[in-house]
């Protein structure tokens, strides 16, 4: 069997409702929607983290972040009631990256977007990727998504130019400059990221729409506690209450375009059935702060948080000749699971020494049944800047129990009965808790988990 061509498509804050066919009334995905109903859609899939460098790192290490030493994003830092807990500020590179590993299988490698896994640009390249074109340090393009973007990795282009318009253009020219060779294409967008950013026509659309479906008359935020963490003691969490906001539907439009155009490029290069297609996002929608451009609802919170709106993320997978069509999965399966799932799709042997968090989902992409694992786990022992605590979870089954590190208490969700996360069964589940958070204290124990310590300079 040839091997099959891999992209992973990778999203930056995308929330699991901002597709269409993820329940969105209000953005529109047709290209998105098209792939989904082409291949196999997951309701329960998760980020490791919710926030973007852990998960980018488990991604490629097929390993928690926790066990890696990448447990916030590269660059936080901040301290609340606990004090802050050191982390690992890149890739190390004593991983076996994915990369790497297809590399050395006969795979061209390439990174197009954003990498945010360390400030040293030659790590990418360390980490088997034969081309990088836009991959820094940068966690976002911090001069803007038109051109001049200033990225020392990617040159700028004519004056406005789009940059989600720009790297799916070079990853186009990588798609049709190949000889033959099966690549790797790790396609990392900036964009749904901060600033919220788009092209002024698809703006006008979207302030249409709004006010056609009455949702500019609509309460849209409502203030809340003010933030935990020592550096927006001053401000007040905002959540949204809906999906309204013009300018990130005008995003989430042009991210669809592109990813329509790279499937075209596909077609038109009589690749498509030669070719896996796997698209996710790196953490919840950010509906709590920084603009709080998006809503997650039915889902708890946003980036940054511990519940179901900070980690639930869409993932649809094309696998042509293998997912079915139309097809839904619940089972809950995690960002450490894509490693050893590409290294199945490509018919090698798997490395469990290396991916040893990730479980390849080619049983379910194949309709052969469930998964042999019993519980996914999340450390995050960080204050993000969107209103979460530090904090661990454990998913089992249909139940997610959160502990929170500042008082350590517990809580207990059923999300089969309460996606929303809004019923705490801790009270009336006394012994399920208690298990379930003693089986959380020893993987903590087990992947090295640091605990985040009082802080003695804390006043209210």
């Amino acid at each position: 069997m040839t091997q099959p061509n891999l992209i992973l498509i990778l999203i930056d804050d995308l929330g699991w409702r901002d597709l269409r066919c993820y329940g969105s009334t209000f953005y529109q995905t047709p290209n998105l929607d098209r792939l989904c109903a082409q291949g196999l859609r997951f309701t329960d899939a998760y980020a490791a983290c919710p926030v973007c460098s852990p998960t980018r790192a488990s991604i490629l290490t097929g390993r928690y972040p926790a066990r890696v030493g990448v447990t916030d994003w590269i660059g936080g830092h901040s301290r609340g009631k606990l004090l802050e807990v050191p982390y690992v500020d890149h890739l190390p590179l004593t991983e076996k990256s994915l990369a790497r590993t297809l590399r050395e299988a006969g795979y061209a490698t390439w990174h197009v977007g954003k990498w945010h896994l360390g400030e040293d640009t030659s790590l990418i390249a360390r980490h088997g990727f034969d081309v990088n074109v836009g991959g820094c340090g940068w966690g976002l393009p911090k001069n803007g998504y038109f051109s001049p973007w200033g990225i020392p990795t990617l040159a700028d282009g004519p004056q406005g130019e789009y940059l989600t318009d720009r790297l799916t253009d070079e990853a186009i020219r990588l798609i049709r400059q190949n000889d033959g060779q099966p690549f790797f294409l790790n396609l990392w967008y900036y964009a749904v990221h901060t600033p919220i950013q788009a092209k002024a026509d698809k703006i006008v659309k979207y302030e249409a729409i709004a006010r056609e479906l009455g949702l500019d008359e609509a309460e849209t935020f409502r203030p809340g506690e003010y933030f935990p963490c020592e550096h927006k003691r001053d401000r007040r969490v905002m959540r949204r209450l809906l999906q309204s906001d013009a300018t990130y539907a005008a995003m989430v439009e042009s991210l669809d375009e592109n990813i329509g155009r790279l499937l075209q490029a596909l077609d038109e290069e009589g690749l498509t059935q030669d070719t896996a297609i796997l698209f996710t996002s790196d953490n919840g929608g950010l509906a709590t702060s920084e603009g709080s451009p998006t809503c997650n609802a039915p889902l708890a919170e946003g980036k940054g948080w511990m519940y179901e709106g900070g980690t639930r993320e869409p993932l649809i997978v094309r696998w042509s000749g293998v997912t079915a069509p139309g097809g839904v999965c619940h089972t809950p399966v995690t960002s450490t699971d894509f490693y050893p799932t590409m290294l199945e799709m490509a018919g090698l042997d798997l490395l469990p020494e290396q991916h040893c968090d990730g479980v390849s989902l080619a049983p379910l992409l194949r309709g052969e049944g469930d998964l042999a694992r019993e519980a996914i786990y999340w450390h995050y022992p960080h204050y993000g800047n969107q209103g979460g605590t530090p904090g661990s979870s454990i998913r089992c089954g249909e139940y997610k129990l959160i502990e929170f590190y500042e008082d350590r208490h517990r809580e207990l969700y059923h999300l089969g009965d309460d996606i929303a996360e809004e019923h705490d069964l801790s009270a009336d589940e006394p012994g399920l808790t208690r298990d379930l958070g003693d089986a959380l204290a020893a993987w903590r124990d087990e992947v090295g988990a640091l605990i985040p310590q009082p802080n003695p300079g804390y006043t209210t």
